[in-house]
């Protein structure tokens, strides 16, 4: 049952024992109900936010907010262009805990509706840039995680193993995945200090000379050492404004160039359905595996055609390996449905529904389907010349032909040689002609 305005600003007194509070109300977060929260006055002309946990999982992040916010010192805060929340006082309520912070003023733009060019896509940009350039140390001295690039990708291969491992995973995003798994130069980045995932609800902005600027940061849970790319995945339900958000970026970053940071974030978005599947198939929640089933088909049909590890990524190891990995289709009657974790669905329905438009709209401008007339010779040379362009994301895939047979379509051992001579000599030729 959700806490009342009342109940949530009587913790306020609790935890800020000289308080007064003069008037509370209710403050929508937009996150998903893990928490309830609410907005008080306070009799020193002070506005506070409390917040309380909905269950155990979402009492984990408050505590792990808390954490993150007393690493905010006011030396760390003088490095940032945003302000963060601060952290006022801690209370129990109930068996649970609340906290209070100072309420910082702003407005959210939702994803699918930020706008490009100057103001707040290019002050997005500034704003992590200026988060992933703290110095590690802020985040190593308090004991929050630090992951290096092969914990990151381990981190990635395990939930990949889980997702698969439910026997409902697309074998199509399947491919996809381990594909982007495989290629070692995808996983060749620096460390910084990162939020650990941010979504567009965690950033405040406020009109500033008439443009849009990022003013404040919330959400700092996660904040931690390891990938870059994970705050900037909730860009892939921003079409409008991500291309300008990712110039930003790097024209902001004193880092050194990440060639691939763009298609590791959009890796971490897909996971996100993977980790739904997981999530569901774990709790025996058949409503949630319905669900992620519904959102993985879509995002299979969405990114077909589409690859995330660019051909010249892969070697010629890597694509044995991976036709022996790839498994058989499912029979015409097995449902390829599957489950996540606590990502928000609604948000990801969002950029679903993004990439089914998209096609749609590709298929109204193709209707007699004279693309699929281009040869293989003119396509692979079109790749070849966007094969190094590290802001693009339609880098088209490795089609790797299924080398091992479905159930009851056996091969003979001939057959199957050939089968696989064939598939290997096609990955290669495309390999080669992506490269030249």
């Amino acid at each position: 049952m959700a806490r009342s305005p009342l109940t949530l600003a009587a913790s306020v007194t609790s935890a800020l024992p000289r308080a007064g509070v003069v008037g509370v109300g209710v403050l929508t977060e937009g996150a998903a109900g893990r928490y309830d929260a609410a907005v008080a006055d306070l009799s020193d002309g002070r506005r506070v936010v409390v917040r309380a946990p909905a269950d155990a999982e979402a009492d984990a992040e408050l505590a792990a907010e808390a954490r993150a916010l007393r690493v905010l010192t006011p030396g760390v805060r003088g490095l940032l262009p945003f302000r963060a929340p601060e952290l006022l006082g801690e209370t129990g309520l109930g068996d649970a805990r609340a906290i209070v912070v100072d309420f910082l003023p702003g407005y959210r733009v939702d994803a699918a509706h930020l706008p490009a060019g100057r103001g707040a896509a290019s002050s997005l940009g500034e704003a992590l840039a200026a988060l992933h350039a703290l110095p590690l140390s802020i985040v190593r001295t308090e004991g929050l995680p630090v992951r290096t690039p092969q914990q990151v990708r381990d981190d990635a291969s395990r939930l990949v193993d889980r997702a698969e491992a439910t026997h409902r995973l697309h074998p199509g995003l399947l491919r996809r995945w381990r594909r982007a798994l495989a290629a070692d130069r995808l996983w060749r980045f620096e460390s910084a200090v990162a939020l650990g995932g941010a979504g567009a609800a965690s950033f405040l902005f406020e009109d500033v000379d008439g443009a849009p600027q990022v003013t404040g940061v919330l959400e700092w849970h996660g904040l931690s050492v390891g990938d870059p790319a994970t705050d900037l995945q909730w860009l892939a339900s921003a079409p409008i404004a991500a291309d300008d958000v990712y110039a930003s970026y790097a024209q902001s970053s004193g880092r050194a160039p990440d060639a691939f940071l763009r298609e590791r974030a959009r890796f971490y978005a897909e996971l996100e359905f993977a980790k739904w599947l997981v999530h569901g198939h774990e709790a025996g929640r058949d409503d949630i595996v319905a669900d992620a089933v519904a959102l993985l088909d879509s995002l299979a049909d969405g990114v077909q055609g589409d690859d995330l590890a660019p051909v010249d990524l892969l070697g010629v190891d890597d694509a044995i390996a991976l036709l022996d990995r790839v498994p058989a289709p499912p029979a015409a009657d097995v449902d390829t449905s599957m489950q996540t974790d606590a990502y928000d669905p609604a948000e990801l329905a969002l950029w679903v529904s993004e990439l089914e438009g998209e096609r749609d709209a590709a298929d109204e401008a193709d209707p007699d389907g004279s693309r699929d007339a281009v040869t293989d010779d003119a396509a692979d040379a079109d790749r070849s010349d966007r094969a190094f362009d590290a802001d693009d994301t339609s880098t088209a895939p490795v089609d790797l032909p299924l080398t091992r047979p479905a159930a009851g379509d056996a091969l003979s051992p001939d057959e199957a040689e050939a089968e696989a001579s064939r598939a290997a000599d096609a990955a290669l030729r495309r390999w080669t002609g992506s490269a030249g």
